[in-house]
């Protein structure tokens, strides 16, 4: 009898050593790729993940006591698929869109027209319509040096900080900003995390995922602050979904009436450029983006 239980006890430890040998391990390039790809999307090519986060966003300026400005509610739906590089190896086309909504900061109806505490101007809010945000990643990283996945992992959890400090000409700048200021200078914070064992798991094709968003940055262009010191930031918390029928009834409504095509990622082949919220606002203004049925 004894002899059976330690028999049974080292045949599910040498079977616990195998599924620990079976997993991905971040310190190699190809399974830091499969990594990062199931925390922003999944394995499978062409298979929509969607994510979505609300918070709030609040001025900040000198001598002054922070606003609470607006609600936010944001989402970003999503594909992978597998592509190589010539010289950068093996790895993932990520193509997605995205949604960012200001809303009421008491109510949390969504807002078509904001009353500028410091100009006293009512202005038409431009929600932000983002499309395409498209990026790539391979085992050699643009520097040469091999993939590597930068998170953390501690009691069966994973956690991954990213930070990333924004500072180019400003979309909007004129021929002579260089002279008298016109830089985007910003700052964007992401947090994901979620379970260990999902992650690793190479028969997984997407990991379990929650996240957080915050950004700092000048005023927004449709605010109309015309210089005026100060920044705007916003705090937001949110979760990879199960499906896009996940995501909030507001967010859906909005979509469905206002912006239908965020209803499913851009094809996998998009190589169009990437879109923020300072060139979709250059776009609208100079008449090459048609602004959503809210605005007619």
């Amino acid at each position: 009898m004894k002899t059976r239980n330690w028999l049974s006890l080292v045949g599910l430890l040498t079977a616990v050593a195998a599924m620990a040998g079976d997993q991905l391990d971040p310190a190699k390039p190809a399974d830091a790729v499969k990594i990062q790809r199931k925390i922003q999307c999944s394995l499978t090519d062409g298979e929509q993940v969607t994510f979505w986060w609300y918070g709030n966003a609040y001025s900040r300026r000198m001598g002054e006591k922070d606003r609470l400005l607006f609600q936010v509610e944001g989402m970003n739906t999503r594909a992978c698929v597998s592509e190589t590089h010539p010289e950068r190896g093996k790895g993932f086309r990520l193509v997605s869109r995205e949604i960012l909504l200001y809303k009421d900061p008491e109510n949390g109806e969504v807002l078509n027209h904001w009353e500028n505490p410091w100009t006293g101007e009512t202005v038409d809010v431009l929600h932000v319509e983002n499309d395409p945000v498209n990026f790539q990643s391979y085992e050699i990283g643009r520097g040469g040096q091999p993939a590597s996945w930068d998170g953390d992992m501690h009691n069966g959890g994973f956690w991954q900080r990213s930070t990333v400090p924004l500072w180019y000409p400003n979309t909007l700048a004129g021929d002579y900003q260089g002279e008298i200021g016109g830089t985007y200078h910003a700052t964007e914070m992401f947090n994901f995390f979620g379970p260990v064992d999902k992650l690793l798991d190479p028969d997984v094709a997407t990991a379990e995922v929650r996240v957080g968003w915050s950004r700092m940055s000048d005023w927004l262009p449709w605010m109309k602050m015309g210089g005026r010191e100060g920044i705007i930031y916003m705090h937001t918390a949110g979760t990879k979904l199960g499906a896009w029928e996940e995501l909030s009834d507001t967010m859906k409504t909005e979509i469905r009436k206002h912006y239908p095509k965020y209803e499913t990622p851009p094809p996998l082949d998009d190589e169009r450029r990437n879109v923020t919220s300072w060139s979709y606002y250059r776009d609208v203004k100079e008449g090459k983006r048609e602004l959503p049925d809210r605005y007619k």
